[in-house]
């Protein structure tokens, strides 16, 4: 099993990797997502302007269960609530590094189930 100094070194190599390309707008902005061992938290980026429009996390939510799959798609359904509330419907997805399965994955569907493009 790798070190975890080299997970997280690996993480953001990826993380620079994806960012040369991925850039959020105020149209269409980035949907980040951080995983942690117990919390999940995604947020809406305006990378024009450095701005937070939109964010969830499964600790706002005072989930108990925000390191499965089950707090995620909570967690992306709470996400896609409140940016359609703030009028947006469309965003690019930034996976952050980590891969694109499990608790990722679920936050993007219940983000997608809950109104929003991408």
């Amino acid at each position: 099993m790798a070190n975890t100094s080299e997970k997280v070194t690996s993480r953001l190599r990826r993380k620079k990797h994806i960012r040369k390309t991925v850039r959020g707008t105020s149209e269409r902005p980035r949907l980040c997502v951080f995983r942690s061992g117990l919390h999940i938290y995604g947020q809406l980026i305006d990378d024009d302007r450095g701005h937070t429009l939109v964010s969830a996390s499964s600790l706002q939510l005072g989930l108990d269960n925000g390191g499965n799959r089950e707090g995620a798609k909570a967690v992306g359904a709470a996400l896609a609530e409140r940016s359609l509330a703030a009028n947006i419907d469309a965003v690019v997805f930034d996976r952050d590094g980590f891969r694109y399965h499990g608790r990722i994955a679920a936050l993007a569907d219940g983000a997608r189930e809950g109104g929003l493009r991408f």
